[in-house]
């Protein structure tokens, strides 16, 4: 950054987005520890956390405005806030995901556990990863590690169709599972589109450095790498 990388205010936008990811990753992992533990309380306080996530989604979104009348940026620095307004819409779509998969845990909770939760914890952590890595991209203006974020989605989306198939499976044996087995599966896609989201952000980490767009053109970034 160059006009106001000192200024209280680009240090303040720093801290608020610092504090939404973090936000944003512990309500991920919360909810699936609540599912795997069958623990409602904690559920119950990732449902409460999204309260903070709209707050900063709205202090931020503000803030911004007023970096934007203040300094008037040019070039890169007018990259930057424009990335960090579009940055807060999808980590705040992060937090109403999570509270999605914690409404569904609440009710698979009133049922005996259909499978032992293997792929789905596995989903969270890569997930939480591409989040916290593309937040870290943004701050440091790292196009490789942004790059890096968005290739992991493709190992979301296979572990997506695969809880996917094998849920199916239990609908054939027992439809009285389908209940149980719907849910699970909207926890699962959550956590897919949870890291499409991260992989947004990561996309306009690239806009940002490097002034071009990149939704839809893969192959021609990585034939460049």
């Amino acid at each position: 950054m160059t006009a106001y990388r000192h200024d209280k205010e680009y240090i303040q936008l720093k801290g608020m987005l610092a504090e939404m990811a973090t936000t944003a990753t512990g309500m991920v992992t919360n909810s699936i520890k609540s599912l795997v533990d069958r623990n409602e309380a904690l559920a119950m306080q990732v449902i409460h956390d999204d309260e903070l996530m709209d707050k900063l989604d709205v202090d931020i979104d503000e803030h911004c405005i007023k970096m934007l009348a203040l300094f008037e940026p040019k070039a890169i620095d007018l990259r930057y806030i424009i990335t960090a307004t579009r940055i807060i819409t999808d980590i705040e779509r992060v937090g109403d995901h999570c509270v999605s998969i914690c409404r569904d845990s609440l009710k698979l909770m009133e049922h005996p556990q259909l499978k032992p939760y293997i792929d789905i914890p596995k989903m969270s952590a890569i997930a939480t990863g591409m989040i916290h890595d593309s937040l870290e991209a943004f701050f440091n203006s790292d196009t490789k590690l942004a790059y890096d974020v968005i290739k992991r989605d493709d190992e979301l989306d296979n572990l997506n169709e695969q809880v996917t198939r094998e849920l199916l499976t239990y609908t054939m044996e027992d439809v009285t599972k389908l209940h149980t087995v719907l849910a699970l599966m909207n926890i699962s896609r959550r956590l897919e589109r949870i890291a499409d989201h991260a992989t947004n952000i990561a996309e306009m980490v690239y806009y940002m450095v490097e002034g071009k767009i990149i939704r839809h053109s893969y192959v021609e970034l990585e034939e460049e790498d």
